[in-house]
């Protein structure tokens, strides 16, 4: 969000602190536009039929959580296997992940705004004793070789100042054959350099990176591809929720955050919606570590 923008001309990475600083202050407002069910993108054009929903913030929530189910049967993660997951968020989908699987996940995010979030979450829980969180940095694991039989990375390495890094890291930490499954943004044609600036800004990113370089870091880490889909419909129509929701809720915002912050926002919203819909791509990747 636009407290923390990664450098003056937008093309340096953010730290992991600015990162987690990021949504420490503006966590609640995320939730605010995008759903406070998780901290990723929503499936809103489901495999099969979507639930009706009577506000946009609720069909955000609905969309969110449409997005984790069809994650979690993705991942298809067994009862005695061990998930990293990287860039927990709030902690939704981890629990949801263990409570659905019986399988163990370990969350780790770089908030800690997020991290209290998690913990509140896991209390109210049927998955306690087999998640647990951490604060933790993504490019740089405090974990062992080979420790994990799968990981996941929702919406976190769009943030990563440096994806080689964390991709070998996951590579790192799983065991022979594991899996993991990530979705990442990638940019579709040239885009006006506002609506990179306006993406930056808001999400405390790097400018997304063609598709094709991601696959060539995906095969330098490693990893071999198992499944590849695109889910751009759901990333452009999460752009125009953002948009719209902050449009209503602006008061809301302005009463909790100052006049300062909108006065930042209100001249992004609209070049941040105009280059989701027409130079954002989104997909999801499953790899597998021989």
């Amino acid at each position: 969000m636009p407290a923390a923008a990664p450098g003056a001309d937008n093309t340096s990475g953010p730290t992991p602190d600015e990162v987690g600083e990021m949504y420490d202050e503006f966590g609640d407002m995320l939730a605010m536009l995008l759903g406070g069910s998780a901290v990723h993108i929503g499936m809103y054009v489901p495999h099969g039929d979507r639930p009706p929903v009577t506000s946009l913030i609720g069909l955000a929530d609905v969309g969110q959580d449409q997005q984790t189910e069809f994650l979690i049967d993705t991942i298809d993660l067994g009862p005695d296997d061990h998930l990293l997951d990287i860039g927990c968020g709030t902690g939704g989908p981890a629990i949801r992940l263990a409570e659905r699987t019986g399988g163990r996940v370990t969350g780790i995010t770089v908030s800690r705004g997020q991290l209290a979030r998690c913990e509140e979450r896991l209390r109210e829980s049927t998955a306690a004793g087999r998640v647990e969180f951490a604060r933790a940095n993504a490019m740089r694991l405090d974990y062992a070789d080979a420790s994990f039989d799968a990981a996941w990375s929702i919406d976190c390495f769009p943030h990563l100042s440096d994806r080689p890094a964390g991709l070998r890291e996951a590579y790192r930490v799983l065991r022979p054959g594991g899996r993991f499954l990530m979705t990442e943004f990638a940019l579709r044609g040239v885009p006006d350099p506002a609506g990179v600036a306006a993406y930056s800004e808001l999400w405390t990113c790097p400018p997304p990176r063609p598709f094709p370089q991601l696959l060539t870091e995906v095969a330098e880490a490693g990893f071999l591809i198992t499944k590849v889909q695109s889910m751009t419909s759901n990333a452009v129509l999460s752009g125009e929720l953002m948009h719209a929701l902050y449009r209503e809720r602006r008061d809301e915002i302005e009463e909790r955050y100052g006049k300062e912050t909108t006065f930042r926002t209100d001249p992004l919203m609209r070049p941040f919606r105009d280059f989701c819909r027409d130079h954002v791509d989104y997909y999801l990747l499953l790899l597998r570590k021989d």
